[in-house]
């Protein structure tokens, strides 16, 4: 996969793991306002499931987001990661991998998307993945050297529904392909 250019030049204040700067968009009348924009590539989730135990690979990790709140910084959702340069596709088998532990054979692909197209330029690419028992053959844990501590969860289809509905489900990449699998494969929720 080619990475492509930025279309806006970006007036950088910080570089590092996350770039931040001011960027200048010109509005359909002409006139042009200045942004403040947080960039740090783009990058790929993916929702294994099993149809056959009807149970999804979520991965639990430490967030700082919702520690900021004061909420649990512990926080259940998809498999992701970013690109560094490989193919959407090949980043979510990578990241279902090292994080779940689950080898992926067949994505389904679901959207690409922007996680906070007001603020970031991160360009989300939205998998699900059907697996089988035979294909969790890894520990998962994702890459300690990147200062990953993560758990592996399988939960019960059901139960993410559940969740999804109740509004209970606070992450919105795992929460939108919840939701697709909902909508694309509603036998695997019935009772």
């Amino acid at each position: 996969m080619t990475e492509t250019l930025p279309a806006l030049p970006l007036e950088v204040i910080h570089r590092g793991w996350n770039t931040f700067g001011i960027a200048t968009l010109t509005l359909p009348d002409g006139s042009a306002v200045r942004r403040a924009l947080e960039d740090h590539g783009q990058a790929a989730c993916v929702l294994p499931y099993d149809p056959e135990r009807r149970v999804a690979l979520l991965v639990r990790q430490a967030r700082v987001g919702p520690a900021f709140w004061g909420e649990s910084a512990e926080f259940d959702e998809a498999p992701a990661g970013g690109l560094d340069g490989d193919a959407p596709e090949a980043t979510a088998i990578r990241e279902a991998m090292e994080e779940a532990g689950v080898r992926l054979t067949r994505l389904e692909p679901v959207a690409h998307a922007y996680s906070m197209p007001s603020v970031s330029s991160e360009r989300l690419w939205l998998y699900l993945a059907p697996y089988g028992a035979a294909d969790r053959v890894g520990p998962g844990g994702g890459l300690h050297a990147e200062g990953e501590q993560v758990m592996v969860v399988e939960m019960p289809l059901t139960a993410l529904a559940e969740q999804a509905r109740a509004g209970r489900l606070p992450d919105l990449k795992t929460l939108a392909l919840v939701q697709a699998l909902m909508l694309r494969s509603p036998e695997l929720f019935a009772a």
